[in-house]
């Protein structure tokens, strides 16, 4: 820590927080939130939500037993002020960065994270699941889930919630209800939420407080009985969460420790049957006026001056993927009325908010919800339209069923630009785009190309706005290209043909995606030592260039194949032609380099790539170690 706090240097666990009194509490917040900020200045993350929920992380850790009660956090956006508070303050600075603590809660860093998280919508399902482990085993922990307003509009909070209700369990849900996603939240639940706090009975947070301390503290009498009830319909008109069996609190102010700390008392200490809904109200970005008059309200940031307020920006004028992509689809918009662009609350890190700044009507942000946002996609597709489903490779995971079952058994031309495909830096394994190749290129119907540069993406846009009777993908990574030249709009590739870079021999390196880089960097340092390669950009992934592979494989003693994601994909398919065709019969040596079987930790995107033996030196290994092979065969123990 780099300030002289009254009470923070002092708390190492939660332990330490049940020793203050409950005005210190307040300056302890204080200084959580100044400590994080500090912190998050020096290392970037995510800023905004950790300040929407610091007082809410002190009562917690000061009302219940962690890490004997289960505390689990939504996404993990928010963890930053509870990694503080539970043994991590000293390595706060290593948010994010190679071997240091990781942006989101990792069962494998500590003891106080339950349950692992990044991706949105899973706290509910997996506190049931521990609650409900808790009663088989005769247990008698709390379990405590926090939500966002965002993440609970999900489908799979709706199904955890229905379940939870059914159960009869005990557990807590804090409902912390900001009205402030990644984006701007969207659908029912939104306004649900909005409505719950502007109808015609409307009572003040103090007033709101007084009345559930007052039903709590008489909780056994039918008086009480009768004031929860009353309290609970007059406040919200009957909720959604009592009809699927949850007993509801709120909304209370989750900035005011005097309301939080005792109604999160009642919810530990009632004796019932059943789920508890805590409704909080916060702001995100609380405590930082810069992340308050932000419109993302610094949701994620790079380093910052506290001061300013001002982010480091890229020092590189060479455009982002994501902003080829969407200045291109936009050109092609102008001129065909029919592509649409769809995200799933990602729109500015998909470039789908240029992309509804110039199409509002033709741009669909269906919120956290990748599931429906392929399926509705699907739909748009039956009547003609284009639809591009610009979507993180980590999140389409979360839609795969659909994707297989209602685009590819159809046929339909659905368009997907995947973003983040490979691995993606500060975000770790969570958010790597390392199974889209392989989960997509099983399917039949589809095509999966990718881009190996920017200019190689605008020609795969170009060419996917007239492929109208099947599915297509475009898989490209984050950050910024390599600084070529964009062709026009009407330049285009053929589908299933990939292109000769360089023409060698003995050895050829068949690349797919944005290895090719690396592969021209491992070619000139051959070169040389007087090897001279061929290198091929791929392309496709599916359907591959069969007449090309045959060719290379007939003219050269050796084939490596080269992707940035895991065992099954690209270089799979590769090896199963080559098989099929009976190419391997002639003594032709065949190896494929891929992510290694296990999952990468976070760290500077080129490092991980290097751990990953993806890099440029291990590519020249890798062509040395083959050329110099020769065959063993050893029995494997």
């Amino acid at each position: 820590m780099n300030k002289n706090y009254k009470f923070l240097e002092n708390i190492n666990f939660p332990s330490d927080i049940k020793k203050l009194s409950q005005a210190e509490l307040k300056i302890l917040a204080k200084e959580v939130r100044e400590e994080m900020i500090d912190a998050v200045s020096e290392t970037g993350g995510h800023l905004g939500a950790g300040l929407g929920v610091v007082e809410l992380t002190v009562a917690l850790h000061y009302i219940f037993n962690t890490p004997n009660d289960k505390l689990i956090w939504d996404v993990g956006h928010q963890s930053y002020p509870h990694k503080i508070l539970t043994g991590r303050k000293d390595k706060i600075r290593t948010l994010r960065k190679g071997n240091g603590l990781s942006g989101f809660t990792k069962r494998t860093e500590s003891e106080y994270d339950p349950f692992g998280a990044a991706h949105s919508s899973t706290s509910i399902s997996s506190a049931l699941g521990i609650a409900i482990a808790n009663k088989l085993s005769n247990k008698s922990n709390n379990v405590i889930a926090v939500i966002g307003d965002g993440a609970i509009s999900a489908g799979m909070s709706y199904e955890a919630m229905n379940n939870a209700g059914a159960s009869k369990t005990k557990m807590i849900v804090v409902l912390n209800d900001n009205d402030m996603s990644i984006a701007k939240p969207v659908g029912a639940m939104r306004t649900y939420l909005a409505r719950i706090l502007s109808g015609k009975i409307y009572f003040s947070f103090r007033e709101t407080i007084k009345l559930i301390i007052s039903a709590f503290s008489k909780r056994f009498s039918n008086k009480a009985g009768r004031a929860e009830v009353f309290l609970r319909s007059a406040v919200t008109g009957g909720t959604l969460f009592n009809s699927m069996g949850f007993h509801y609190i709120g909304p209370i102010d989750g900035h005011d420790l005097d309301a939080l700390i005792p109604v999160l008392k009642n919810a530990k200490e009632i004796n019932i049957d059943g789920p508890i809904m805590v409704h909080i109200k916060t702001q995100k970005g609380k405590g930082y006026k810069f992340a308050e008059k932000s419109e993302d309200k610094y949701h994620g940031v790079s380093k910052f001056n506290i001061s300013t307020g001002i982010q480091e920006k890229s020092k590189s004028n060479v455009p982002a993927y994501t902003k080829v992509f969407a200045q291109t689809l936009i050109k092609h918009a102008e001129k065909d009325s029919k592509i649409v662009g769809i995200t799933a609350a990602m729109p500015s890190g998909t470039g789908m908010d240029i992309f509804g700044e110039k199409f509002p009507s033709r741009m669909f942000d269906v919120g956290i919800a990748e599931q429906h946002a392929v399926t509705f996609a699907a739909g748009l597709a039956t009547e003609g339209y284009k639809p591009y489903a610009a979507i993180y490779s980590t999140f389409l995971q979360r839609a795969y069923d659909q994707v297989v079952h209602d685009v590819a058994i159809q046929s339909l031309p659905v368009r997907f630009a995947i973003d983040r495909a490979g691995l993606v830096g500060a975000d770790g394994p969570t958010h790597a785009g390392s199974f889209d190749i392989t989960y997509l290129s099983t399917l039949p119907n589809f095509i999966v190309m990718a881009a190996s540069d920017e200019a190689e993406l605008v020609r795969m846009i170009n060419t996917s706005v007239d492929i109208n009777d099947k599915p297509s993908a475009i898989r490209y990574p984050r950050g910024n290209g390599i600084g070529v030249n964009l062709p026009s709009n009407d330049e285009k590739i053929i589908i299933g043909k990939g292109r000769v870079i360089k023409e060698g021999k003995k050895i050829a390196i068949l690349n797919f995606g944005a290895r090719l880089k690396e592969c021209l960097i491992a070619e000139e340092n051959l070169k040389k030592k007087g090897i001279n390669l061929t290198v091929i950009d791929a392309r496709f992934a599916k359907p591959l260039d069969e007449n090309l592979i045959w060719q290379i494989a007939t003219e050269h003693e050796a084939i490596i194949t080269i992707e940035e994601g895991s065992i099954g994909g690209f270089g799979s398919h590769v090896g199963q032609f080559l098989s099929d065709k009976n190419l391997l019969d002639n003594n032709l040596k065949y190896r494929s380099m891929i992510l290694p079987d296990r999952f990468i930790d976070q760290d500077k995107p080129e490092l991980m790539y290097k751990y990953a033996g993806l890099d440029a030196v291990s590519i020249e290994t890798k062509v040395l170690d083959t050329l110099n092979s020769k065959v063993v065969i050893k029995k494997i123990n």
